[in-house]
């Protein structure tokens, strides 16, 4: 480095001087100034060879060459046939039938259906709660209880006794009020051994009536009712998500059938491409033969040609893409006979969008918008949450009542009665006392005898049972007081912190529901100015295409640019077909932001 600089120095020297002398200059002048440059240069030289040399650079990667020897056969290219679809088989298609069997075939939208009928079943299940219940319980007992008193009656120390009893009962929830009702009917066939039982066998009988109701928690709401409540706002809820999966199904089979008639019409765009490259290859060899054309104006030619082939192609790929998707959204399943059967859209594009103004659009959306309605819902589900935890932090006092009747009747026993018949000696005998020391004898004892209507079987049980003959009845009220109740006013805290976080959100949503409306709005203007600008572009390149194709049998124009105005039309006929779909699929886009895409296409979905 340093010898270089010397020599570059020396060559300076050398040039400056006889530039010098050539000029008339004076060397003495001018030898100073080289002398300094060339200490400079020296010195800085001096500097550089202190310095370390710098790194070796790094090795550089081996890449292996990728088919490095292919060269493309001269054969013909295959046939515009699309994977699995035979051509032969057509399927004319417009728009609203492919929206009927989408909403009909969807997967999405079928799970959504289910969806609903789940929450009517969760609806139903928790109705059930007031659902009456009726239990029965009928047994055969023996006991035998051992006697330590004279008055048991027992034999041989013991008193056996057996019964056929038979108990129903039926209760349930009041589906107002929060009370509770049970109804109790028992139904005995007793006999015994005690020599005192006056009716043996004998059927008594029973019927109690009870009901509890809240005087202050649980009067206005309680659990069963909340989720009922919740419940119901969930079919709500499922069947604002089943219309929100159907505009969101209606608006991707819009977009995928404008895709599709894009990727169909853009392949004949191509095709024609093809066609006039082609015959513009053959144009150019006449002039070549003619004289009026260089050989090498046939090879550009050809070389459009296979330029349109290879789009062309990926047109074909584009088409197949489309078409796949939009069969996904509208077939059955897998094996339904639309996935062989090319398919044929019939509707044209609509290149006048909907005459709408920004604010009707809000209003459209602010009041059609399934996000809206479901956070509605979530707002009165959180009031419901709120009502029921607010109830749970007051006392439970509760009025308590219940009403009851017997009946009993049997059969008249040989029993003995121990204050009659056993003590007529003992009578005899303190009644002879008596008179002896001049007292008065006891007075006679009444006939104890069993009233007439306690006489017979179970059906006379049952008669004084309904005759209301013995009744019993209790009013009173409980109280409970909780002394903190920390876990009610925990859920009633929570509840309402919810409620807040919902009133954010909702406001959040609002947002972006204005963003998404004015966005939505804004893309259908520039779709329709961007279309009128591609058909005049589209126009003007047809011009300048023949225009310069004549210029060029004139011999006053090249063959590039006749394929150079070639290729710009092509261009500008495929962006003229993508600004009318755009178009079309901005409307949808549109109809999806405002949420009336179900009203717009007279379209009514159900659950079944």
């Amino acid at each position: 480095m340093f010898e270089t600089f010397l020599r570059l120095c020396r060559s300076t020297v050398r040039k400056g001087s006889a530039f010098a002398l050539a000029s008339g200059n004076n060397f003495g002048e001018a030898m100073p100034r080289l002398f300094v440059l060339a200490m400079i240069l020296s010195a800085s030289g001096a500097a550089l060879a202190q310095q370390p040399s710098p790194s070796p650079s790094p090795a550089v990667l081996n890449v292996p060459p990728i088919a490095p020897n292919y060269r493309a056969e001269k054969t013909p290219l295959p046939e515009l046939e699309r994977v699995g679809v035979n051509m032969d088989q057509q399927q004319p298609l417009a728009l609203r039938e492919a929206l009927k069997l989408a909403l009909e075939n969807n997967k999405d939208i079928e799970v959504a259906r289910e969806n609903v009928k789940i929450a009517e079943f969760d609806l139903l299940g928790a109705r059930g709660v007031y659902d009456p219940r009726l239990s029965s319980q009928s047994y055969y007992e023996r006991v035998k209880t051992p006697v330590s008193s004279f008055l048991s009656g027992g034999e041989n120390g013991a008193v056996t006794q057996s019964d056929y009893t038979g108990t129903f009962r039926f209760e349930g929830l009041a589906p107002t009020g929060g009370g509770n009702y049970r109804m109790d009917f028992s139904s005995i066939r007793l006999t015994s051994n005690n020599q005192f039982a006056a009716l043996n066998p004998q059927y008594p009988s029973a019927l109690t009536f009870n009901f509890t109701q809240p005087l202050l928690r649980g009067f206005h709401t309680d659990n069963a009712r909340r989720q009922i409540r919740i419940l119901k706002k969930n079919l709500t809820l499922t069947d604002v998500q089943f219309r929100q999966r159907a505009i969101d199904t209606i608006t991707n089979v819009q977009r995928a059938y404008w895709d599709l008639v894009f990727a169909l019409r853009n392949l004949q765009v191509q095709r024609d491409a093809v066609h006039d490259a082609r015959v513009q290859l053959d144009h150019n060899r006449r002039l070549v033969g003619e004289g009026q054309l260089a050989p090498i104006d046939i090879v550009a030619a050809d070389a459009q040609v296979t330029s349109f082939e290879q789009a062309l192609f990926s047109a074909l790929e584009e088409v197949s893409r489309s078409e796949n998707n939009l069969k996904g959204l509208i077939a059955p399943d897998a094996k339904a006979a639309i996935w062989t059967a090319a398919i044929v859209p019939t509707d044209s594009v609509d290149l006048t969008p909907p005459p709408i103004s920004l604010p009707d659009a809000m209003k459209l959306a602010f009041d059609n918008r399934p996000e809206l309605q479901q956070s509605n819902l979530a707002r009165e589900i959180n009031q419901i949450d709120q009502s029921y935890y607010r109830d749970q932090t007051k006392p439970e006092i509760d009025l308590t009542g219940s009403y009851g009747v017997v009946g009993l009747a049997g059969t008249t026993s040989s029993g003995i009665n121990p204050f009659s018949a056993s003590s007529v000696e003992v009578r005899n005998r303190v009644n002879q006392l008596s008179v002896l020391n001049g007292l008065q004898p006891l007075p006679d004892i009444p006939s104890q005898a069993l009233a007439p209507f306690l006489i017979g079987g179970y059906g006379q049980s049952l008669d004084n049972l309904l005759l209301n003959r013995f009744n019993n009845f209790r009013v009173g009220v409980s109280i409970s007081l909780p002394l903190r109740n920390r876990t009610a006013q925990a859920q009633l805290g929570r509840s309402l912190v919810e409620g807040r976080r919902l009133t954010t959100q909702r406001e959040q949503l609002e947002q972006t529901i204005q963003v998404d409306v004015r966005n939505a709005l804004q893309v259908v203007r520039s779709a329709e100015a961007r279309l009128r600008a591609a058909a005049a572009n589209r126009s003007a390149s047809e011009q300048q295409y023949e225009s310069e194709k004549r210029k060029l049998d004139a011999g006053q124009s090249t063959v590039f640019l006749v394929l150079d105005r070639q290729t710009a039309l092509t261009t500008a006929r495929g962006n003229e077909l993508r600004a009318q779909t755009d178009l079309n699929k901005a409307i949808a886009d549109l109809q999806r932001a405002t949420g009336n895409a179900l009203t717009v296409n007279s379209i009514v979905v159900g659950v079944h």
